[in-house]
């Protein structure tokens, strides 16, 4: 059974974000949805919040599970007995950055290698942060989020 670990803040999850977790749910057999906990930052939601919404939207993924963490994401894919880590690529300004940190990874533990999936065309645009940007200056993420994050967002409006 091979286990694969998705970190990220996830600070909110958008859509981009669960078509890669659906298709690496459709690749392993195992997949940990791993919502890092930096508390040097704060987040746009709590770790908590970010963990129940990502539950809530996931719910049509039989062999996902959720759970977050602190320190480097590769002692905790160690911990989870993980073999993969995912990263998502949305476009070519992401794989620089993405590349560096699957060498760091690989340089600490040989064992777990790093799995890029790029995201539909549809969803490349979508970051978190643009979704903040949008929500913070009133605009409709209707479009770019899953349902139990835009109906949060909406009530703590």
């Amino acid at each position: 059974m091979t286990t694969a670990v998705y970190p990220g803040s996830f600070d909110p999850i958008t859509k981009g974000h669960l078509h890669i977790l659906k298709v690496g749910s459709e690749v392993f057999d195992k997949v940990i949805i791993a919502v890092a906990n930096n508390p040097q930052k704060k987040g746009f939601l709590s770790v908590e919040e970010r963990v129940s919404l990502i539950k809530e939207s996931i719910t049509h993924l039989d062999n996902v599970e959720v759970d977050s963490f602190e320190g480097l994401t590769i002692e905790y894919a160690k911990k989870a007995g993980a073999k993969v880590l995912i990263r998502g690529l949305r476009a070519v300004s992401d794989f620089e950055y993405e590349l560096q940190l699957s060498q760091a990874n690989s340089a600490l533990c040989e064992n777990i290698r790093t799995v890029f999936l790029t995201t539909k065309p549809k969803y490349n645009f979508i970051s978190s942060s643009t979704i903040k940007e949008i929500y913070n200056n009133g605009g409709d993420i209707s479009k770019f989020v899953p349902q139990p994050v835009y109906d949060f967002l909406m009530k703590r409006r």
